[in-house]
C-alpha cells in the first residue's frame, strides 16, 4: 500500500506545472507568464486555484514580491522581487518610467507605420472591488508608441469587404494604465485579436473558427531596465508560443521566433 501511495505522490509531483524562469539573481526573478494565468489570488476569480505568484514561490522555495502586473490573458515577461527592499528599489524605477516594456499585438486592419498616441484614459473601476473608489477621478496621462512590423491580407470575404486585413504591431507603453495598450489600439480602430473587452467580436470569432484561437494576441516580449544594485542593463526576453507562430506563418510572416523577440 505504501508503495502505491508513494507512486501516486511522485506522479502528482511530476505532473505539477512549472513556470519558465527567464532571469534570476539574488534580487529578482522573471518568468514567462502563460496566457490565462492570474498574477495573484483575486476574490473576483474565487474558482481559480493557480496563480503565478504562488506557483513561483513554491517552485523556487521563497517568497516573491510582484512589482508590476500583466493582464490575465496577456503572456510574457513578468518580474518579481525577492525581498521587500529590492521590490521598493525596482518600484522606484518603474515610477520614474525608467523601464522599457515592449509588447507585440496582432490587430485588425492595416496599422499605420508608426504612431505615438498621447490619449489620457479614465481609470477602469470594478463594480465590486472598487465600489468605494472615487468614481469621478479625472483621466490620467497615457502614452504609447506603436510601430507596425508586418501586414497581411487574406482573400476571404468578410462582411462587405472582399478580403480581410491584419497587422502585427510593436507597442512601447510610456505609462502604465490598466488595459492601456488594448484601449489605445481600439481607439486607433485596430483592436487586438482575442480581446473580448476592447476588441471586435466578429474578428475574434473569425480567428476561433479559422485558427482555433482562444487567447488574447498580446505578448509582453521584452523588459529592459538598469539593475538598481549592479547598474547593469538587464534585458529580459520572453518567447512567442507555438500557437502564435503557427498563425503568423499562415499570415505569411517569418517562421523564426527571433523575428518577433528582437526589438527592431
Amino acid at each position: 500500500m505504501d508503495e502505491i501511495l508513494n507512486t501516486d505522490a511522485n506522479q502528482e509531483m511530476i505532473q505539477k506545472p512549472e513556470l519558465t524562469i527567464l532571469y534570476q539573481d539574488e534580487y529578482f526573478v522573471a518568468i514567462d507568464k502563460p496566457s490565462g494565468l492570474l498574477v495573484h489570488r483575486s476574490f473576483l476569480d474565487k474558482h481559480e486555484t493557480q496563480f503565478a505568484m504562488q506557483m513561483l514561490r513554491d517552485q523556487i522555495g521563497q517568497h516573491v514580491y510582484p512589482v508590476h502586473r500583466l493582464d490575465r490573458p496577456t503572456s510574457g515577461v513578468l518580474l518579481f522581487a525577492l525581498s521587500s527592499e529590492s521590490a521598493r528599489k525596482v518600484n522606484e524605477i518603474f515610477i520614474a518610467h525608467q523601464v522599457q516594456k515592449r509588447y507585440l499585438a496582432l490587430v485588425r486592419g492595416f496599422a499605420p507605420e508608426q504612431k505615438l498616441l498621447d490619449k489620457p484614459l479614465k481609470e477602469q473601476l470594478d463594480k465590486i472591488a472598487d465600489k468605494h473608489a472615487n468614481q469621478d477621478k479625472p483621466a490620467q496621462s497615457a502614452i504609447t508608441d506603436f510601430k507596425c512590423l508586418y501586414q497581411a491580407s487574406l482573400d476571404i470575404p468578410f462582411g462587405k469587404y472582399p478580403s480581410i486585413r491584419y497587422s502585427l504591431v510593436e507597442c512601447f507603453p510610456k505609462t502604465g494604465r490598466k488595459h492601456q495598450i488594448r484601449r489605445h489600439l481600439n481607439h486607433l480602430t485596430h483592436p487586438i485579436i482575442g480581446d473580448v473587452n476592447h476588441g471586435d467580436n466578429k474578428h475574434n470569432h473569425f480567428f476561433r473558427e479559422h485558427f482555433k484561437l482562444r487567447r488574447l494576441m498580446l505578448f509582453a516580449t521584452n523588459l529592459n531596465f538598469k539593475h538598481p544594485y549592479s547598474d547593469e542593463i538587464i534585458n529580459i526576453t520572453a518567447s512567442i508560443d507555438d500557437e502564435a507562430l503557427t498563425i503568423f506563418k499562415k499570415l505569411g510572416w517569418p517562421e523564426l521566433e527571433s523575428a518577433y523577440t528582437k526589438i527592431k
